[in-house]
């Protein structure tokens, strides 16, 4: 796979210290990055962290990129390691499991829903990011590499460094995991499933991981209020489901300074 001609021709400008073209770079992978890093690490604040770090490692090791790929996949490669070997978000250190988050889930849901469709949509999101950390690392970026960003198998087997057959058995595993709790708990999914969005809205807030009329997640998504919620159906689609993130600008921003003191790039 090639680099497209416009992309290709950043990293050379970029190689040669043009400001503007590692800039242009930057823009192309940034929301790609932040994507994978939120997936991964289930908060906001914590994936726009790890994705500065993705980003300055990406700059700096511009060097090293010979075109053998493309420039995403290159991409891909170092954000994966970087957010395999990262230290614990604030999600993965609640070390939540299917049955604790089963649990969680059941506590204090109303008899009664509340019919608000931002925020039904910001439970829904904040709720499948949590789910997700319930697989330990491996297991879930073999999910999120496959299921969502659609990332061919020897691809990913090699951004995860490990054997094809391997990273296939840990999808396997991942996606049987992920279809038994959604079946058992999300309305979405299964409408004779107990837990549903509506009635995990006053709870959400309560415990302070939503605020009504500021959502972190569903900020910018339309959302067309209806009777009832749409049924997702299968686990895949429900995992899929969140908007196509763009990486905040404070990442820009960020990055900017990191490398403001040693590189003076990105100005």
């Amino acid at each position: 796979m090639t680099e497209p001609d416009h992309l290709w021709q950043h990293v050379e400008r970029a190689r040669e210290g043009d400001r503007v073209a590692l800039e242009e770079i930057v823009r192309a992978v940034q929301d790609d990055v932040y994507r994978l890093a939120l997936r991964m690490t289930g908060h906001p604040e914590d994936a726009r962290d790890a994705s500065q770090e993705i980003l300055v490692k990406v700059v700096t090791r511009l060097d090293a990129f010979r075109g053998e790929s493309s420039l995403k996949t290159w991409v891909y490669r170092i954000a994966v390691r970087h957010v395999l070997d990262r230290k614990k978000s604030r999600v993965e250190a609640l070390a939540l499991d299917f049955e604790r988050f089963g649990d969680d889930l059941l506590d204090g849901l109303a008899s009664e829903g509340h019919r608000d469709p931002l925020m039904e949509e910001e439970v829904k999101l904040g709720c499948t990011l949590a789910m997700l950390t319930c697989l330990d690392r491996d297991h879930r970026i073999a999910f999120i590499l496959a299921d969502i960003f659609d990332v061919p198998h020897h691809d990913a087997a090699q951004f995860c460094a490990t054997g094809e057959e391997t990273y296939r058995q840990r999808l396997s595993r991942a996606r049987r995991l992920l279809e038994a709790f959604t079946t058992s708990f999300c309305g979405l999914v299964n409408e004779d499933a107990p837990c549903r969005c509506d009635k995990r809205i006053a709870r959400a807030e309560e415990l302070g991981r939503i605020e009504r009329g500021r959502p972190s997640l569903a900020r910018g998504v339309a959302i067309e209020a209806k009777e009832e919620l749409e049924a997702l159906h299968t686990t895949a689609r429900l995992l899929r489901s969140h908007p196509h993130y763009a990486a905040p600008v404070e990442i820009l921003d960020g990055l900017r300074d990191s490398l403001d003191g040693h590189l003076r790039i990105l100005r």
